[in-house]
């Protein structure tokens, strides 16, 4: 699994990460707990990470 973009949509206690390649193509779809958050991205190769942003994010 080749993860270029990992997209993490936050919330309180369960995070869903989503991965794509190089190509925009869908590799990683998976929920995680708070908890278990830094050891899936750690896990990860090297990669672009981003994170939701809305307008009640400060």
């Amino acid at each position: 699994m080749k993860v270029s973009l990992l997209s993490i949509d936050l919330a309180k206690n369960t995070f869903q990460l989503y991965g794509v390649d190089e190509r925009g193509h869908p590799v990683l779809s998976r929920r995680v707990s708070r908890n278990k958050l830094l050891e899936a991205v750690v896990r990860l190769p090297c990669c672009r990470i981003v994170m939701e942003a809305c307008g009640g994010a400060h």
